[in-house]
């Protein structure tokens, strides 16, 4: 069997394209954090992406394929990886707000999931050879009994939710819907990997913007704006 022939039956699909996410879920936080954020070994499959209390996350992408991030985080968690990034930045824990839902600690989770979504984009390019970008990732702080779909345009869509775990055992979810493909590989080629100090440069350069982000992204119009494009 030639190369080209070995090269053509590499097939990368919805679950490699999850766990690719995952892992930059994982490499991300720990960066941040300095701390040992893992997932389950299990995946459920799921009919469509939710944002649920207490505070949920979106991305949107599109490109070479087009899909949905969605993070969901309980109080516990979104506190414990906000005080613990800001920690890790140096921030003096007198300084750091005390409640979930501060504009501060959503402005905190957003960034981290910019700079999640920023490193998954960047390994489709060096692994499957395309493009995608993302849009500015979205938070709301819900009420417990508020639970809202976020629908997207897909064509053939699949949904995937993994369950991941922080340092100190709380749960947080990450849910992925993407437009059912398979990339082929057709020849052998380099996909080099990026340095984990890059990554970290990246994640404190993030820290620059939360502030200038604080009054576009949580104000009350945009807060609204939000509400009204999730159909509220």
């Amino acid at each position: 069997m030639s190369n080209q022939e070995q090269a053509s039956d590499v097939v990368y699909g919805t679950e490699d394209l999850l766990i690719s996410l995952c892992n930059s879920v994982t490499r991300v936080l720990n960066v941040a954090t300095n701390c040992q954020v893992h997932y389950s070994g299990m995946v459920q499959r799921i009919t469509k992406t939710c944002l649920k209390p207490d505070i949920g996350c979106f991305v949107l992408f599109d490109g070479g394929f087009s899909g949905l991030v969605v993070l969901n985080f309980s109080s516990q968690t979104a506190m414990e990886l906000y005080e613990t990034y800001m920690l890790n930045m140096g921030m003096p824990k007198s300084e750091l707000a005390l409640s979930h839902t501060a504009d501060e600690v959503s402005n905190i989770m957003g960034e981290l999931m910019n700079q999640i979504v920023g490193d998954f984009t960047g390994k489709v390019r060096r692994e499957l050879q395309t493009h995608i970008t993302q849009n500015q990732p979205k938070m709301l702080v819900l009420n417990k009994q508020v639970m809202l779909s976020v629908d997207t345009q897909l064509d053939n869509p699949e949904a995937r939710r993994v369950t991941f775990y922080t340092g100190k055992n709380n749960i947080f979810y990450l849910e992925l819907a993407v437009d059912r493909a398979e990339f082929i590989k057709l020849h052998d080629f380099d996909a080099k990997e990026v340095n984990p100090d890059d990554v970290l440069a990246e994640v404190n350069a993030g820290q620059s913007t939360v502030v200038d982000t604080v009054a576009t992204d949580v104000d009350a119009q945009s807060h609204e704006e939000l509400l009204r494009s999730l159909g509220m």
